[in-house]
């Protein structure tokens, strides 16, 4: 499949992973707005049901299990996981098309996802997006007030997982410590200038 998209692009995809309260959806954002022309983000397909104000297409290309399953059989998926019931995963049509486009691909994934990406051809840059600690984490967690107590320490219990795999020499090309939000977000755009733009 990257030697599908080799063949009309030679721009390597970014993957962007790192723990749920890290602040890297927010820097994803950031980049799309300033790099419109330049980045695109893939969006992934589900098979859970659409959230309110939800657009398929635009938020997920939303599926039935069945049909998801099948499609991940036959190959068609980069990488795919399970939560709760639903399938979630990065199609290889969606990273070819944005590569169509010559943009740059953006895929927005767990360390699961890095995992099964490390084992295609895809060839893509990875950055990884962490806070200082799992104590500030915590408390970026804990002021969205969003979480139960439940949910707040599976959300932990991932994250260290995901910490101790983001730290790991060789398994990213770039680690982000987002203490200052503008500080990491100069941090990624430098490491994109040199790395990701510098064909341009």
């Amino acid at each position: 499949m990257a030697t599908e998209v080799a063949a009309i692009s030679n721009l390597r995809p970014l993957v962007l992973c790192g723990p749920s309260g890290s602040g890297k959806s927010t820097l994803l954002q950031r980049v799309l707005k300033e790099y419109p022309n330049k980045f695109s983000l893939s969006v992934s397909h589900t098979t859970r049901k659409p959230r309110p104000g939800e657009v398929d297409g635009q938020h997920y290309h939303f599926t039935d299990f069945e049909s998801m399953r099948k499609a991940i059989e036959e190959g068609k998926f980069i990488e795919s996981a399970q939560f709760s019931g639903n399938l979630y995963g990065t199609s290889k049509e969606s990273v070819k098309k944005i590569a169509l486009e010559g943009k740059t691909c953006i895929l927005d994934v767990e360390v699961n996802g890095v995992r099964q990406i490390k084992k295609t051809d895809l060839n893509p840059w990875y950055v990884f997006i962490r806070t200082p600690s799992l104590a500030v984490l915590e408390g970026r967690l804990r002021a969205r007030k969003t979480e139960t107590e439940e949910s707040l320490r599976k959300r932990l219990d991932t994250a260290h997982v995901e910490m101790e795999y983001g730290m790991q020499p060789g398994n990213f090309d770039k680690i982000i410590v987002n203490d200052v939000l503008d500080e990491a977000y100069e941090e990624l755009k430098q490491f994109l200038s040199v790395n990701v733009l510098k064909s341009d």
